[in-house]
């Protein structure tokens, strides 16, 4: 019996991510590994904070990337931030808002919810109204919710955050990079990412950022952090202090393949990156309604970064998505929780986000839907998505 080199099939990701990364990303994930102590790492590791401030728009000293996937910088957040008893209010119109809600509660706070529907954003109301009921420490929620292709606008929950003097928690996992992000001038106390999406690096390590405030939070508790490993007290004197502080084997690989991810949306330029995101989004909606399929979120919050298209009356989606897999090695993503089987998400991320593949993924759904009886208008979807990315 043999054995192969690798067992990974080349695949066409489009999916909530991971995405396809560039050819020098992957270059960067070959290089040497060194010491999680070397100098020569510290050098590296100060490069990635400097190109993590420009990407989240932020002056805050500690912006860095904690070691895991989004989530460990959602828990970062959660753990070092929140208390016992701390009041909190979080806005769930999705997955992942329930997921905050759900770490929020691991650490014993005092959580109240604003519960909106998927496939909205959460209505500043909702958050006036709470305000009106109660004060509350921090507030948190989902810029760009995964799981249903929703943007969350910021002015107005910020402006209540502020007249209240709450702390502002964001998930930014599905737009930065992507998305325009501004720390410094919305006023979030933290906000935490992850690299395989909009960045355009693969998965395991969270991009974060805490502000001076946050970090005082943090070190002035009444109650230890919970979490050791994502004690960001401790952390900082890896990544920050003189001398540096032993804490973990950071990976070099993985790093050094995110400071090329980052170096990359240098060179592009952030509004240049951020019109390439929009643009491609707007073909794919364009030639996918042409075809006769509908989006699940109205225009005005639709993230350029994830698409969520309903699933016709009479499909079985699961299979569609497997025929693509097989057929076309194309990977999109499932519905999750409330939406499991009535929507495909579809991601358009870093890399990914190109002419190419909405044109690609137009065709290949197409031929999906046909193999199930279901007639969609291909020609008319390749024009109308042609007509925008040749504007």
């Amino acid at each position: 019996m043999g054995t192969k080199s690798t067992e990974a099939p080349l695949r066409k990701l489009m999916g909530p991510g991971p995405l396809d990364i560039h050819p020098r990303v992957y270059q960067a994930l070959t290089s040497p590994v060194i010491g999680h102590m070397d100098p020569a790492y510290f050098k590296t590791l100060d490069r990635i904070g400097d190109q993590l401030r420009r990407v989240f728009q932020t002056q805050n000293r500690l912006t860095h990337a904690t070691p895991g996937t989004g989530t460990s910088g959602m828990e970062a957040c959660v753990a070092n931030l929140i208390e016992p008893g701390d009041p909190v209010l979080i806005c769930v119109h999705g997955y992942f808002g329930d997921r905050l809600r759900q770490m929020a509660e691991r650490q014993e706070a005092d959580v109240s919810v604003v519960e909106g529907e998927w496939g909205r954003p959460t209505d500043p109301q909702g958050v006036k109204e709470a305000f009106q009921n109660k004060g509350y420490k921090l507030i948190a929620l989902v810029h760009a919710e995964t799981s249903t292709g929703v943007r969350q606008p910021m002015d107005d929950i910020v402006r209540l955050a502020k007249e209240h003097g709450a702390m502002v928690l964001l998930d930014t996992v599905t737009s930065l990079g992507g998305v325009e992000i501004k720390v410094d001038e919305w006023g979030l106390d933290a906000a935490y990412s992850c690299s395989q999406k909009c960045i355009g690096a693969p998965p395991g390590l969270a991009p974060i950022t805490f502000s001076d405030r946050a970090i005082d939070v943090a070190r002035n508790r009444k109650h230890p952090i919970r979490s050791w490993y994502l004690d960001i007290t401790l952390l900082d004197q890896y990544w920050g202090s003189t001398p540096r502080v032993y804490h973990h084997t950071s990976s070099s690989t993985l790093n050094y393949a995110l400071l090329e991810a980052l170096l990359l949306i240098e060179e592009e330029g952030l509004q240049n990156r951020f019109e390439r995101h929009l643009k491609n989004h707007q073909a794919l909606v364009a030639g996918v309604e042409a075809m006769g399929l509908e989006m699940l979120v109205q225009p005005d919050y639709r993230l350029p970064t994830l698409n969520t298209i309903r699933v016709p009356e009479g499909i079985n989606e699961a299979k569609v998505r497997g025929y693509l897999l097989e057929t076309f090695n194309l990977e999109i993503g499932a519905g999750l929780g409330a939406l499991a089987g009535q929507v495909w998400r579809v991601g358009l991320m870093g890399y990914s986000s190109s002419a190419e593949n909405v044109l690609f993924f137009l065709s290949a759904i197409s031929r999906a839907l046909a193999v199930q009886g279901c007639k969609t208008e291909l020609s008319a979807g390749s024009d109308a998505a042609m007509s925008l990315l040749n504007a």
